[in-house]
């Protein structure tokens, strides 16, 4: 027996005595903040006044599905319908005297990803520490920066505040360097090769991916909506009806200034994944595990389909079945999300 059928042998060994780690996780190496929502001037976008979150009580009219027995009988629904449907919302919209809204948010780009928070199975990390370090090596994350850093310059992350606008301006800063972006010379369905002031940032996201240290960049978005427009923060999610106090609609404000959640902006940033089977048909998506889409109730990344991370993943460390370089992309991009990745019991 010659020597490389040794170590043949010896690796497929290794190879089949690894076996995915019962706990396993990674940070985030996108760590944004809350994003706060400013008004002022398109003009002169000089002075900015917090955007504040006020209360309204309407009167609506009733115009949810009802039931058979209701749409069958006039008088039953006539008597419906007289019941108002009485309400206490929050609101938020740009003064009469301004027309621009200004959203900032801070981004830190971390490296170190070959290295996990926390795992219990020091095989396993050592195989998927060189899974990762072999991808760093061959691919880089060029890709993967080249769609974070369009996500930002498209305004991706202002999500509905983004449709309509007159104007989208995006500026990103990091010590002294400034790159300043038009949001609609880019589609939110596709990516472009990024040239310019875009590769440039791209780069520096890519630098921080890849380095020891981190890189905190500053992004605003002015977006020109029109005198006295509404805006749109994220809306609360609150389980218990006594802290609603009556409320049917709560705003989310930090210190008293409107604001989008940081799991909303971050959900706009990772939404770089268009590898998945049904890309054509919806586009991009936030980079999950199973390819969740929670506003269209679907998960485009089934395990029957053996396209979700788990199976990827365990494959290429587990198995050394090398995906296809679209869904090491993935793979790696879901990494830089982060999450819990433990394999559970049954």
């Amino acid at each position: 027996m010659n020597l490389i059928t040794k170590k043949g042998e010896i690796m497929a060994k290794t190879t089949a005595t690894i076996k995915t780690a019962s706990v396993l996780a990674f940070e985030r190496k996108l760590a944004n903040s809350d994003a706060v929502m400013y008004a002022g001037s398109w003009a002169s976008q000089n002075n900015w006044t917090p955007v504040a979150i006020q209360e309204k009580s309407v009167r609506g009219t009733i115009s949810n599905r009802l039931k058979n027995a209701l749409t069958s009988d006039p008088v039953k629904l006539d008597a419906a319908i007289q019941n108002a449907n009485l309400q206490t919302v929050d609101v938020a919209a740009l003064p009469f005297d301004a027309d621009t809204l200004k959203v900032v948010f801070t981004l830190r780009v971390l490296g170190n990803l070959a290295q996990p928070s926390v795992c219990n199975d020091q095989n396993y990390q050592t195989a998927l520490s060189n899974i990762i370090t072999g991808y760093i090596k061959e691919q880089g994350f060029s890709v993967l920066a080249a769609r974070y850093a369009e996500n930002i310059a498209s305004g991706r992350f202002l999500w509905r505040n983004r449709v309509g606008a007159e104007a989208i301006r995006i500026v990103v800063t990091t010590g002294s360097q400034r790159w300043e972006f038009n949001g609609e010379d880019y589609s939110l369905r596709q990516f472009s090769q990024p040239t310019g002031d875009l590769a440039a940032f791209a780069q520096t996201i890519e630098q921080g991916l890849a380095g020891n240290t981190s890189v905190l960049f500053t992004v605003e978005a002015y977006v020109q909506l029109g005198n006295g427009q509404e805006v749109f923060p994220s809306q609360e999610l609150v389980l218990d009806d006594k802290a609603r106090n009556g409320k049917s609609k709560i705003l989310y404000q930090v210190n008293d200034v409107a604001a989008i959640h940081s799991q909303k902006i971050g959900n706009a940033l990772r939404t770089v994944d268009d590898w998945y089977p049904a890309a054509n048909e919806a586009g991009p998506i936030a980079v999950e595990p199973y390819g969740s889409v929670t506003s269209r109730g679907k998960a485009y990344r089934q395990p029957k389909e053996k396209m979700d991370f788990y199976t990827l993943l365990d494959n290429w460390v587990v198995k050394g079945d090398i995906p296809a370089l679209e869904q090491q992309h993935y793979v790696i991009a879901t990494l830089i999300r982060g999450g819990v990745f433990g394999e559970k019991g049954e």
